[in-house]
């Protein structure tokens, strides 16, 4: 008897504690007001910079710039219509590039940066070129322009790249290497 007035709590208890949880609620509940002004302060920033860019392509009379459908312009310096082949997923791309600022002052220089090899999608790199190398052949140059947030974006590169800075990058693909 004794026995059972003991297990009578245990399964009380037990029974009691295979409640499900309930979810916490905030103890405020706070509007997405901050979100969309940062997504209109974006869009302002973006609008500042598509004006400076296209001030800049009107004033170039010697270059034909093609617009991409991820957000950014482009040229090329040197085509490669012998070559058929692009970049694919896990190929190795070598290349050389340098940066400007939209004023063309220098920010790196290619010897600065030096050669690069890039995995295709399986390394990190800012989109701009990342997307860019996908359209390049091997042996091309091309110049670009990079809105801020196809670039470095609000942090830039913590030395010489400035925060929301646009750039101009003129990229020359070296080597393409077939991985599949």
């Amino acid at each position: 008897m004794i026995n059972r007035l003991f297990l009578i709590p245990f399964i009380l208890l037990f029974a009691w504690s295979c409640k499900t949880p309930e979810a916490r609620r905030p103890v405020e509940a706070k509007s997405g007001s901050s979100i969309n002004e940062s997504i209109e302060r974006n869009k302002e920033r973006f609008a500042l910079e598509e004006k400076d860019i296209m001030h800049l392509i009107d004033k170039d009379s010697l270059n034909k710039y093609i617009i991409s459908e991820q957000g950014f312009w482009y040229y090329y310096n040197t085509e490669n219509p012998t070559e058929t082949e692009l970049a694919d997923f896990g190929d190795i791309v070598e290349y050389e590039y340098e940066i400007k600022d939209l004023n063309g002052k220098t920010i790196y220089t290619k010897e600065e940066l030096g050669k690069q090899k890039y995995r295709m999608e399986k390394e990190e790199l800012i989109s701009g070129l990342r997307e860019g190398l996908k359209i390049m052949k091997e042996g091309e140059t091309v110049t670009f322009i990079f809105p801020s947030y196809k670039a470095y974006g609000y942090y830039g590169d913590l030395k010489r790249i400035g925060v929301n800075m646009p750039i101009i990058s003129t990229v020359t693909v070296l080597n393409i290497e077939q991985i599949n």
